[in-house]
């Protein structure tokens, strides 16, 4: 018989080589798993975070807040019983300040760095850009809520006036108004929110899990602007931080949240005028 019609051998020595890689690889990777199995959350550290994201809530910080201002004498309401412009301004921004340093400091603690968790790295006029582009959903939103609460769930408008519109008086108390919209609502909530979904997907049960509590929380924080406003600022929330949770920063929420505020306030102001 010819040479050239002996038949080949198949070679199986290469593919034994890669049957003998792929078990050294898993035989690696169980031994790197074996070596370092995944770590479940301490339960100091749930409780740690628990009281953090408490404290940073707005609770706790403002109901503290509001005592040092009565024991000064700066009371809540006035002869008429409208809420006082001059509280609220104070009571904002200390709370906004306290709420803000609390969130700092606690991030500082565990060793984060605050810009990476509140911002994320990301391009400040992309995402205020973004912010912005919401805006007239939100808008859209919440003429469509008022239209079904009006027409079909009336009883859900039970605060016939907000009380925060007694305090549109002038052009200089909704001027005061609108920064106050702005640096509570826009900054501190934002912020609150960030820091809740944050410490959530560490230690308390996942970001999702987070949203839906703090948005909740979020909506029973404005019962005393009637069912509908509640409902309304509980779902702004829920969008709010899908928005953060989407793109790990607050700027868009910070700026939509702001720029919404202050629309809301200039359509009271005029309806007053």
């Amino acid at each position: 018989m010819s040479s050239d019609k002996l038949p080949t051998i198949p070679n199986s020595a290469e593919p034994d080589a890669e049957r003998s890689d792929v078990g050294a690889l898993a035989e690696v990777a169980a031994a790197a798993v074996a070596a370092h199995p995944p770590q479940r959350v301490p339960a100091h550290q749930r409780w740690l975070s628990l009281l953090e994201v408490l404290l940073c809530s707005g609770y706790p910080t403002q109901v503290l807040l509001a005592f040092i201002l009565l024991t000064v004498g700066i009371t809540a309401g006035d002869e008429r019983g409208d809420i006082r412009l001059d509280f609220v301004l104070l009571l904002s921004f200390a709370d906004a300040a306290l709420v803000v340093g609390l969130v700092w400091a606690f991030l500082r603690l565990r060793g984060e760095e605050p810009a990476r968790v509140l911002l994320g790295g990301r391009r400040f006029l992309r995402e205020a850009l973004l912010g912005l582009s919401i805006v007239p959903m939100l808008l859209a939103i919440a003429a469509l809520l008022a239209l079904i609460v009006e027409r079909y769930l009336p009883w859900l408008h039970n605060v016939p006036t907000n009380p925060f519109e007694a305090l549109l008086e002038s052009v200089g108390s909704a001027i005061a108004f609108a920064v106050v919209a702005i640096v509570a609502g826009g900054v501190r909530e934002e912020v609150q929110r960030a820091f809740v979904l944050h410490r959530f997907e560490q230690h308390l049960g996942g970001a999702w899990l987070g949203l839906i509590i703090f948005s909740l929380a979020f909506g029973l924080g404005h019962l005393i602007q009637g069912y509908d406003a509640a409902l309304l600022t509980g779902l702004f929330g829920l969008l709010w931080g899908i928005v953060y949770l989407r793109r790990l920063s607050i700027v868009a929420p910070v700026v939509s949240h702001a720029v919404f505020n202050t629309v809301e306030v200039i359509l009271h102001a005029v309806d007053l005028a």
